[in-house]
């Protein structure tokens, strides 16, 4: 398992994504420049220039032809892909910490962070209407009081938004009214990241807490945990297997006093349903920041504090 190293960034990768039909991998990072790559053999196909801060989120439609990235310059920008050329840009109160389209494409949702007297909040736009396009209206605004939304990905059937905050909470948020329909709190730390798996009928969250947790998509319910020794800073359900990976590692200020031995900076792999941890991946020089399985299962690819991401292909022997 030798891993096709894609080095296309200077500052620490905050999110990769595959695209639906995984032949295009997306990657952004702290420097301003999101990227797009071939999966296969992780040539380069372009970047998206325009930012002006760290990129924390980058999704791309289902037909793979508008790419949408959020960042710390306080905007949400949507791009085409074909080209690389801007096509809007709406402007934010805060930072944009997560962005997505919704499975139509016709509709976007960013959140933003809390800071300069601004509540964190989540918003929708419907990428059909004139003025939303433009940031001047939106479909749905909903402010998470108090606690900032980390991370955010959309429900079946684009009806609701799912988000994880930094107190631990999971909140269900009704696209149409943004009413908050349900919110539980089953871990003790920040949530990192959320992932849906391939049906959308269950998702996985990475926390600080040191755990990694599956939940039904439509009752919140709890099924399983996989617990590890660092923070998890993100988590991936395969589409083909009972397995899930984790990726994360100390804290990334802590790293320069510990050896990379010490620092565990692995991909962890767990069994779905016994929640038994069955293999590892070493390989990045830092704590993993996102990981991600391709569509079809055969691969995966990591994220790092490092800048580089990395995708490895599974022995033919187990695909």
């Amino acid at each position: 398992m030798k891993p096709l190293l894609l080095h296309g960034h200077e500052r620490a990768i905050t999110q990769i994504k595959y695209n639906r039909e995984g032949d295009l991998l997306f990657s952004c990072a702290k420097d301003h420049t999101p990227n797009v790559w071939f999966s296969l053999n992780g040539e380069r196909l372009g970047t998206f220039n325009g930012h002006n801060g760290a990129v924390w989120g980058i999704d791309v439609n289902w037909d793979s032809t508008r790419v949408i990235t959020g960042a710390a310059d306080n905007t949400c920008r949507i791009w085409d892909l074909e080209t690389g050329t801007e096509i809007t840009t709406i402007s934010t109160e805060n930072a944009v910490r997560s962005c997505g389209f919704s499975y139509s494409g016709k509709q976007i949702m960013y959140t933003t962070d809390k800071s300069m007297g601004f509540e964190s909040s989540v918003y929708v736009f419907d990428l059909e209407a004139g003025k939303q396009l433009l940031g001047e209206d939106s479909l749905m605004k909903a402010q998470s009081s108090g606690n900032k939304i980390t991370s955010a990905i959309w429900g079946p059937l684009d009806e609701y938004i799912i988000t994880g905050h930094e107190n631990g909470d999971l909140v269900k948020w009704d696209v149409l009214t943004g009413n908050q329909i349900q919110r539980v709190q089953e871990h003790k730390g920040t949530i990192n990241d959320l992932q849906h798996y391939k049906d959308q009928s269950m998702f996985i969250t990475a926390s600080k807490d040191k755990t990694a947790k599956l939940f039904d998509t439509a009752t919140f319910e709890h099924l399983k945990t996989y617990k590890t020794e660092r923070p998890v800073n993100s988590a991936a359900i395969s589409p083909i297997r009972d397995h899930v990976v984790l990726g994360g590692g100390q804290e990334a200020m802590d790293v320069t006093t510990t050896s990379a031995r010490a620092g565990k900076f692995d991909a962890r792999f767990f069994h779905l349903v016994f929640e038994d941890e069955f293999g590892r991946v070493k390989d990045h020089f830092g704590p993993i920041n996102s990981v991600a399985f391709h569509p079809d299962g055969k691969s995966y690819s990591s994220g790092g504090e490092d800048g580089y991401a990395r995708v490895h292909v599974f022995d033919p022997l187990f695909n």
